[in-house]
């Protein structure tokens, strides 16, 4: 049996495609692979993230309900980087509201999270070095 700890993609459910797909070619600079009227995947390194109409999320889910986005975050997506504040410049140049940080956790990271326009959560976080 095949193991089932590598992620290959994730369905993110917003309310409007072109924004979030435009949002994510600029802050992301990550590139469409496949497009049509209800979604558009983009490709990340290890990940593909599928930017899903929320209208169409119910034949995904059902027969859970798709949560609508003022009910609060569920989950948030992290990526590491070598330096939390110098891409927290990059984001804010490209018009993004850092929301939390940068900031230094207990944990032995450095993080900053941000939102993307359909609300879900993303951190960027680096490890501090111990001594």
């Amino acid at each position: 049996m095949r193991t089932l700890g590598n992620i290959s993609a994730i369905s993110l459910f917003v309310a409007d495609v072109p924004q979030a797909k435009a949002f994510y070619e600029d802050v992301f600079g990550v590139s469409v692979i496949f497009e049509d009227e209800v979604s558009a995947a983009m490709k990340f390194d290890n990940l593909l993230v599928n930017l899903l109409q929320d209208s169409e999320a119910p034949g995904l889910v059902e027969p859970a309900p798709v949560a609508a986005r003022e009910t609060g975050s569920r989950f948030q997506l992290s990526i590491w980087v070598d330096d939390v504040d110098a891409v927290c410049v990059q984001l804010r140049e490209r018009g993004v509201a850092v929301l939390v940080g940068p900031v230094d956790r207990p944990w032995g990271m450095r993080v900053a999270t941000f939102t993307d326009p359909a609300g879900h959560s993303w951190e960027i976080a680096q490890g501090l070095e111990t001594s």
